[in-house]
């Protein structure tokens, strides 16, 4: 999944915790690359009950990892945020390059 405001692709990580940040926006579950943490407010979804941005999306619900409050979700059906490209369609480009298709 790539960073929901840059595009930016995750590589593979080294040793030790992703730099990368997990939330939540508009309902549905997102990646923020380190760039666009340093250089942007990244306008996550924040826990009714505690205003925190550690929130999950899984499963038709909205879950917060600092206090454990769970919500329904309204929109929590795709893990991909509306208007990304899709993972075929990423794949299909992807083989175009490779074998030098138009």
């Amino acid at each position: 999944m790539p960073c929901y405001r840059c595009g930016a692709r995750q590589t593979d990580p080294v040793r030790g915790a992703s730099p990368w940040k997990r939330g939540v926006r508009q309902e549905a579950q997102v990646l923020v690359c380190p760039d666009c943490q340093r250089e942007h407010d990244i306008d996550l979804d924040t826990c009714a009950s505690c205003g925190s941005i550690a929130l999950i999306c899984r499963l038709g619900e909205v879950e917060c990892r600092s206090c454990g409050s769970v919500r329904l979700a309204r929109s929590c059906d795709s893990l991909v945020p509306a208007g990304a490209p899709g993972l075929a369609a990423e794949v299909e480009a992807a083989l175009n390059r490779v074998l030098g298709r138009s």
